[in-house]
């Protein structure tokens, strides 16, 4: 025997049955191959598990949830991928470090080329919304300009702004803040604003457009931002974006590159008519006009016109498996690529060598496999895999690191791939499965993110499959990595469409095995940040969990980080509301269960945490003051979370220190936590000894909030 199949036969030698749960609930200890108790594995921390999530998940994946804009997650930027980040960032498994210095962040702008604007002038065309549009901003001065994503709301922003007549056109920086977007607002004519970053926890609200009105009147300037539907525009007229008709986009391309007859015989074409019986962003109607165009004129062949719908992607994805030409090394580097979509080159290659290795097992079990050690140039293998390779910044655990990333040059064919590979050619699956498996258990974040990725498009194309050979196994294993692989591939399915997906977390969160309840309190983690309209049922299905009496203190505390990971989806007043009302009336169990996640919340101080939502919203609402002073109240004055909560405390002052905006939230909170002269005297005692960072003075701020804390306590 080969010493491939050797180490093959290994792998598939059946594992030792999983220990049965001690009788409290709790988890077993985990054995080796022998039986013996072996160091249990230590499982990733939900917030940093999250973060890892939507750091290496590919990007069309993430575009299918509406709570995902590009790169903006919630509002807030992930990764760190080109552009530039001020301060020092780490990016590891588990921890991130951030570095912020004393001063605010400096928003950039710059103007737009004029030929830019005269180019996009010559082919853009206009759809019914545009006029309604045109006439809010002659009026008003500012328009927010909604609409769905790749609509073609940037083309449109800039139009407006030409048809008014403005001759000089300033892009703005989409990561300002809406309170100090009045700021940006120059002596230039005209400024555009696209994508502007905005969330829950940092709406638009009519005070900042009232502003920003009143700098355009003074400079005579007109500015138009957009955003997108779900955005959270609070109180603020918006005018919505309808995309022109396709037909309409391509005739105005094809009439500003061939003229005006040439434009009508190419549009009559056959394969012109074919392609807009399909839907198509602007920008794939511009590249097909483009294509068109060189066919016309005899430049390029019908074959080069192929990619721009689903259906000549499906053609080309079977031609590709079909094609004997196509040897089973390039048909094993097109799945990995599938994979590895917008990752790095290297990856899809190597990881692309070792699924030929397992294709070839199962054509040739009594061979040993062969890998050619040199082969065919990165380029053109990409070339024949109708993908592109560019250099982007990839995000690792030593910072960010330049890469040959690659990609399919139309954004469907990985997905569209992986569905014709496993419902189409079942004599695959096997070798399938044991790469995926093995890529499970890499040691790379990126190949293991890429592992669940992998497998929710395949539960996209067939959940029941998917279940039985990959997840259900991944979540009843005795190892915590694997059960995170199960979680993240139900949640990147169900941001595919898979509805059953909430129906099995529910389900496994009161299941009998101990690992798939690790599963589904982990799954919901992560699925309700990404899946906001998830987020009540979620709180609902893990504070029933933590009611029961079989639920361990281990396991309490993975409810717990997974509850406090809600706080950062949906209604963040209603979530509040929420967890305040369990916090008061159910039982000891449920009451810690309850702390524990607002302590852990409160914890993380980034852009999408409970503080940063309470100094952009929440300090103006009676009703978040209401419910966040109770919570607070209440974890201070239970002594098994005082300490921890007090630490939480001490991290939201660092940042009132460095934010006013923070300072604010804090003045009009510590008051209203003060309920007799011992809490007084604890958050006293808090503000005097807080110590200063990296050895410096302590904070002039706390000084600041103890002078407020005893002048307007409404109970001292």
């Amino acid at each position: 025997m080969s010493a491939y199949a050797e180490q093959r036969a290994d792998q598939e030698r059946p594992a030792a049955p999983a220990p049965a749960p001690a009788p409290d609930g709790s988890e077993p200890p985990p054995q080796d191959a022998a039986g013996q108790q072996e160091e249990p594995d230590e499982p990733q921390e939900a917030h940093a598990a999250r973060r890892e999530l939507i750091e290496h998940t590919p990007e069309f994946i993430l575009g299918a949830s509406a709570a995902f804009g590009g790169s903006l997650v919630g509002g807030d930027q992930h990764g760190v991928s080109g552009g530039q980040v001020a301060g020092d960032v780490y990016l590891g498994g588990r921890t991130e470090h951030h570095h912020h210095g004393p001063a605010g962040p400096r928003h950039a702008s710059g103007e737009i080329p004029r030929a830019e604007l005269d180019k996009l002038a010559a082919v853009f065309a206009e759809s019914d919304s545009f006029g309604p549009a045109l006439e809010r901003l002659t009026r008003e001065r500012v328009v927010i300009l909604t609409g769905a994503h790749s609509t073609g709301r940037r083309a449109a922003a800039l139009m407006l702004l030409h048809r008014i007549g403005v001759r000089a056109v300033r892009a703005l920086d989409p990561d300002v803040s809406p309170a100090a977007l009045p700021d940006q607002i120059t002596g230039a004519h005209g400024h555009v604003l696209c994508e502007l970053a905005l969330s829950r926890g940092r709406p638009l609200r009519e005070h900042h457009v009232l502003a920003v009105r009143e700098r355009l009147r003074e400079h005579d300037g007109y500015l138009v931002v957009t955003a997108e539907r779900s955005a959270a525009l609070h109180g603020v007229g918006t005018a919505r974006w309808e995309p022109p008709r396709a037909a309409d986009i391509l005739h105005n391309h094809l009439g500003h590159l061939l003229g005006g007859t040439g434009s009508d015989e190419a549009a009559g074409l056959d394969v012109a008519r074919d392609f807009l019986a399909h839907d198509h962003r602007p920008q794939e109607l511009a590249d097909f006009a483009a294509r068109l165009a060189d066919f016309h004129r005899g430049a390029a062949s019908l074959n080069e016109l192929a990619g721009f719908s689903r259906a000549t992607v499906e053609q080309q994805v079977r031609q590709w498996f079909d094609d004997a030409a196509t040897d089973l090394r390039a048909k094993a580097f097109l799945i990995s690529l599938a994979v590895f979509d917008q990752a790095p080159y290297a990856l899809a290659a190597e990881l692309g060598d070792r699924l030929f290795a397992e294709l070839q097992l199962t054509e040739t079990p009594e061979e040993p496999a062969r890998i050619p050690v040199f082969g065919p140039s990165p380029a053109e293998r990409l070339r024949l895999a109708r993908a592109r390779g560019y250099e982007e910044n990839e995000a690792t655990e030593w910072g960010p690191v330049p890469q040959l990333m690659a990609e399919y040059e139309d954004s469907r064919t990985a997905r569209v791939l992986l569905e014709e590979v496993w419902t189409g050619h079942p004599s695959a699956r096997p070798a399938l499965v044991r790469w995926i498996k093995q890529l499970a258990a890499d040691r790379r974040p990126v190949v293991r993110t890429r592992a669940a990725a992998c497998t929710a498009m395949l539960a996209a194309a067939d959940l029941p499959s998917a279940m039985a050979q990959l997840i259900d196994g991944w979540a009843t294993t005795r190892a915590f990595a694997p059960r995170l692989i199960a979680a993240n591939a139900l949640t990147l399915a169900h941001l595919l469409g898979v509805g059953a997906v909430p129906r099995i977390l529910t389900r496994w969160c009161t299941d009998r095995h101990y690992a798939r309840r690790w599963t589904a309190i982990r799954g919901y983690a992560l699925l309700a940040p990404l899946s906001p309209d998830q987020a009540p049922a979620a709180l609902d299905a893990l504070a029933g969990r933590a009611r029961t009496d079989a639920s361990s203190e281990y396991e309490q505390d993975q409810l717990a980080q997974s509850a406090a990971l809600l706080l950062a989806a949906g209604d963040r007043t209603e979530m509040l509301g929420s967890l305040a009302a369990l916090g008061r009336q159910e039982s000891p169990a449920v009451r810690s269960f309850v702390l524990s996640a607002f302590v852990t919340a409160c914890a993380h101080t980034d852009e999408d945490g409970v503080l940063a939502w309470f100094t952009e919203e929440g300090a103006h609402s009676p009703d978040g003051i209401r419910d966040l002073a109770t919570l607070w109240r209440l974890a201070l004055n239970d002594r098994a979370r005082t300490r921890a909560a007090l630490g939480a405390l001490r991290s939201w002052v660092y940042e009132a220190e460095r934010r006013a905006e923070t300072e604010f939230a804090l003045a009009t909170l510590l008051p209203e936590l003060i309920t007799d002269g011992e809490d007084l005297a604890r958050l006293s005692h808090l503000l005097r000894t807080v110590p200063g960072r990296r050895g410096g003075p302590p904070p002039e701020v706390a000084g600041r909030l103890m002078t407020v804390l005893t002048a307007r306590s409404p109970r001292s």
